[in-house]
């Protein structure tokens, strides 16, 4: 992974990185703790941290020197007064204007000509991120069969009269006894009129009989995520819920059966556009096809008619 992003940097002309991201720092370092800096250079790999996790970053973390911190920028200073490297990509997308500011302001009392130039990149490591090696595809898979296993266990008990904040503790629960670190992100159960916020907070809003209830919800492995979405309904359903939930399951199955190594995300969001702009819900797609996922929930790449 340091060899691939060392090309990188070599292709963007640049003399090093600073990684802030903790999904980043946590993909080429190994280290899980929850506070980090990753410096790499053509030669060079450091993880700086305080004192909490010098321990921890020792054990997981062996390509890389570790740096004790004390404040969050010295350490970098400190580095960079030995090292002729000037031209420092910075994860602009993760960076808050405030720490920018400070991390710059930390160099002002060098001279201009050693001063280092913070250079913004765009999705560097994530870019690489995309391609899974063998045993993130492991983490992913099981963290996907533990979703599905803990939805098809909870779904099957689900009542009249229970809440959406009861459906949603089991399902976590369940994943739990099944073997994830837990979810990869806050269960989502809406029933009713709730479904129609894609984004809903589960409530106390109890199950009623002809409810469609919408669950989206993913477990996390060893650092990586699944993310599901299914629509059961108790009871029977009618009419409308039938018309919808085939015309989504079509352009669903369209898709999966024509997508293929080589196409854009465009073009892979089209072919679920497709089937429902000729149903009568053309109007109603707001979304994008889908997303990727590993260490974090939604990545790169994404389907969607605007990825290239």
């Amino acid at each position: 992974r340091l060899v691939k992003l060392r090309s990188a940097l070599n292709a963007s002309r640049l003399d090093a990185i600073l990684v802030t991201k903790p999904e980043n720092r946590r993909y080429l370092s190994g280290f899980t703790g929850s506070a980090g800096y990753l410096f790499i250079t053509s030669n060079q790999a450091l993880l700086a941290t305080d004192f909490r996790y010098v321990e921890q970053a020792k054990n997981q973390s062996h390509d890389f020197e570790i740096v004790q911190t004390t404040d969050r920028w010295s350490w970098l200073k400190t580095i960079l007064s030995k090292l002729k490297t000037t031209k420092i990509g910075i994860e602009a997308e993760h960076m808050s204007i405030t720490i920018n500011q400070q991390l710059i302001s930390t160099f002002d009392d060098m001279p201009t000509e050693t001063k280092p130039v913070f250079i913004p990149t765009n999705s560097l490591i994530e870019t690489q991120r995309t391609i899974k090696d063998s045993t993130e595809i492991h983490g992913i898979k099981t963290a996907i069969e533990i979703a599905e296993t803990a939805m098809m266990n909870v779904t099957s008990t689900i009542l009249e009269g229970q809440t959406e904040k009861e459906i949603a503790w089991n399902l976590e629960k369940t994943m739990r006894e099944l073997g994830a670190d837990g979810p990869s992100f806050d269960t989502i159960v809406a029933a009713g009129p709730n479904g129609a916020m894609p984004h809903h907070r589960p409530s106390d809003r109890t199950i009623a009989m002809g409810d469609p209830i919408v669950i989206d919800m993913g477990a996390r492995v060893n650092g990586y995520c699944s993310d599901i979405t299914r629509t059961i309904c108790i009871g029977d359903p009618d009419e409308t819920f039938h018309k919808v939930y085939d015309t989504v399951l079509g352009a669903q199955l369209a898709a999966i059966e024509l997508i293929k190594p080589g196409i854009s995300g465009e073009e892979a969001d089209s072919y679920a556009r497709n089937v429902i702009n000729a149903s009568p819900y053309a109007e109603t797609f707001g979304h994008s096809l889908g997303h990727g996922v590993g260490l974090a929930v939604h990545e790169l790449p994404t389907l969607s008619p605007k990825s290239e």
